[in-house]
């Protein structure tokens, strides 16, 4: 490596080598910055997804079958009835031995809050295994 010098012998010369300080300098800034800000990236919530199955589960009879339309309106097994008659019967439910499984059928536009409405007010009443059932996509 060829260092510099002070005096002045008419050399003139122009070095030919490359002055690799700078580089190393910009090269440790990069790496402690990086080292920095890589965990910050790598903050992601780390859930536990359910597996799909293809095939349709099997139903028990004493499940409950509760639909919701997108008006509002709640059905139980086929039969319409009203929030307090479905706390009463979600509470009659709990009782049962096994306790039944909640499967909802909601409707695609019904607002998010009235459904969150329901599995508390299920989960208040005892039946706290819910399910949500969808139609399949056909592929």
């Amino acid at each position: 490596m060829a260092f510099g010098k002070l005096s002045d012998d008419g050399g003139g010369q122009p070095q030919s080598e490359i002055n690799m300080i700078p580089l190393i300098d910009v090269m440790l800034v990069l790496l402690i910055v990086f080292m920095i800000t890589a965990p910050l990236l790598s903050n992601a919530v780390k859930v536990d997804l359910p597996q799909a199955s293809s095939s349709p589960e099997d139903i028990k009879n004493n499940d409950i079958k509760l639909a919701l339309k997108a008006s509002g309106e709640l059905f139980w097994g086929g039969e319409a009835i009203s929030r307090a008659a479905l706390e009463l019967r979600l509470q009659n439910a709990a009782k049962q031995q096994p306790v039944p499984e909640l499967h909802i059928h909601a409707d695609r536009n019904l607002d998010y809050g009235k459904v969150a409405d329901i599995m508390a007010l299920s989960s208040r009443s005892g039946v706290s295994k819910i399910a949500f059932v969808s139609e399949p996509t056909g592929e």
